[in-house]
């Protein structure tokens, strides 16, 4: 039973605080495991990460700080085979990143301001930014800019859903005002058919509830 205890702890403990590596290759590529590194590792450092209170994953502090320095944006649209490409390729090579979809004009409107000509996919990186899928010049703009070249993202980490490119626009005063109205009349009208459907038939046309 003690044991039992114990196992359950140290269970419990691991998934609450576990551990990321960086360590460079032979050939000086840097990567962040959550295995150690082989025993030809070079600069060998070892990360602590820990589970947030919502319950998702948070980014260990390293690959956190390339990802403030010089985000990762892709902007896409429905039906778009080359978006499909790009994003599997961030997810294979586990790159954090937001995704931006391009459907309204007011969509079209943000993707051009980012630096398109109205073409879809757009890779940001920082400042850099990468018109149409090319998977090697993608990867060498994440890789230029210090993102791992193998998948390295902590167990159950998932990036945010994916969001118009332009953000929804709060209702006008008129528009507000024309909801509340047509609320407003449905809500009168379900009250007078409640009244005549439980009026008797027989009542006297001045009878009221």
């Amino acid at each position: 039973m003690k044991r039992t205890v114990l196992l359950l702890t140290l269970l419990c403990a691991s998934a609450a605080q576990a551990q990321m590596f960086k360590w460079k290759d032979e050939k000086g590529v840097t990567h962040f495991t959550d295995t150690p590194p082989p025993a030809t590792a070079k600069q060998a450092q070892v990360k602590s990460y820990s589970l947030s209170g919502t319950g998702s994953v948070e980014l260990p502090e390293e690959l956190a700080s390339i990802a403030r320095a010089r985000p990762v944006v892709l902007y896409t649209a429905a039906g778009c085979g080359a978006c499909d490409q790009a994003r599997n390729l961030l997810n294979l090579r586990g790159i954090p990143y937001r995704e931006r979809t391009v459907s309204s004009d007011d969509d079209h409107q943000v993707l051009k301001k980012a630096g398109s000509d109205g073409q879809v996919p757009l890779l940001l990186v920082g400042r850099s930014k990468q018109i149409g899928f090319e998977q090697m010049t993608w990867d060498s703009m994440l890789t230029d800019a210090g993102y791992p070249t193998v998948k390295s993202l902590p167990p159950g980490y998932a990036n945010p859903a994916p969001s118009p490119a332009a953000p929804p626009k709060p209702p006008s005063a008129d528009e507000v005002a024309r909801a509340r109205a047509a609320a407003a009349a449905a809500e009168a009208a379900a009250e007078q058919a409640r009244r005549e459907r439980d009026t008797p038939s027989n009542a006297p046309a001045n009878f009221r509830f």
